[in-house]
């Protein structure tokens, strides 16, 4: 306790406001798959991971009290969980993958703002229309919408109710580090999927990414079946990957 009481006041001042308790009730749709990349680096500490979307049931939060975007559905992404300091991740509710899906939502805006913003000026973006759906989406929001991706992770019975780790992660999502990361211009092709981990994940995932591998000009690889069903994590091992299926 007497750690946790030193954390915080080192995780608050780096937070912004999220009016929690008030949020739009939603509802978390889907399946989570996530595929082993690389160890990580120093922008990756916890490991790099290719979020894939399931084209057959994609993850998705379902936005309550007349929100719009209705529908936030997140597109493939490179991730590492959530941005959770070390000294953190001792204490229940803040692991990296503990609210995963809420994490893959909220990183997903953020690479979507990025195109939107590169686009206005780099004519060579493609913007999907999921990308084109925030548009006029501010930074505030953003950090709304991981708490309320939350609220519905705890209200699906998947993850433990909790009276302080939601409220401190999405304060914290509304601070000035990522409002600084939210503005950034010229980083949208950082985002781009190297084309042989998208073949990897259309292997592994078939119908994942026929639009990402036409744009990467990547070959399709061959096809191996959709990975079977799960009642809760059950992971498929090759030689270098892992993938991971939650569904909700």
């Amino acid at each position: 306790m007497t750690r946790l009481a030193l954390l915080f006041p080192l995780l608050l001042a780096a937070c912004g406001w999220v009016d929690y308790d008030n949020l739009p009730e939603g509802e978390i749709q889907g399946t989570l798959l996530v595929m082993w990349v690389d160890e990580g680096s120093d922008d990756h500490g916890d490991g790099r991971f290719l979020f894939i979307p399931d084209p057959d049931d994609p993850l998705r939060l379902i936005r309550g009290a007349g929100a719009t975007p209705t529908e936030i559905r997140p597109e493939m992404i490179y991730t590492d969980g959530g941005s959770i300091p070390k000294a953190a991740q001792l204490f229940r509710g803040f692991s990296p993958w503990g609210y995963a899906p809420a994490y893959m939502i909220h990183d997903w805006l953020f690479v979507a703002r990025h195109c939107l913003t590169d686009a206005k000026s780099d004519s060579d973006i493609v913007l999907s229309d999921a990308k084109k759906s925030i548009e006029g989406m501010e930074f505030q929001e953003s950090a709304e919408i991981i708490g309320e991706a939350i609220e519905a992770l705890i209200a699906s019975g998947k993850v433990r109710e909790d009276d302080r780790a939601p409220r401190v992660i999405a304060g914290a999502v509304a601070g000035p580090i990522s409002y600084d990361r939210w503005h950034e211009r010229g980083v949208c092709k950082d985002h781009e999927i190297d084309p042989e981990h998208l073949a990897e994940a259309q292997r592994r995932v078939p119908g994942s990414a026929p639009g990402a591998l036409q744009r990467s000009k990547a070959l399709t690889a061959p096809g191996a079946g959709a990975i079977a069903g799960v009642a809760a994590i059950q992971s498929v091992r090759t030689t270098s990957q892992v993938v991971a299926k939650i569904s909700f």
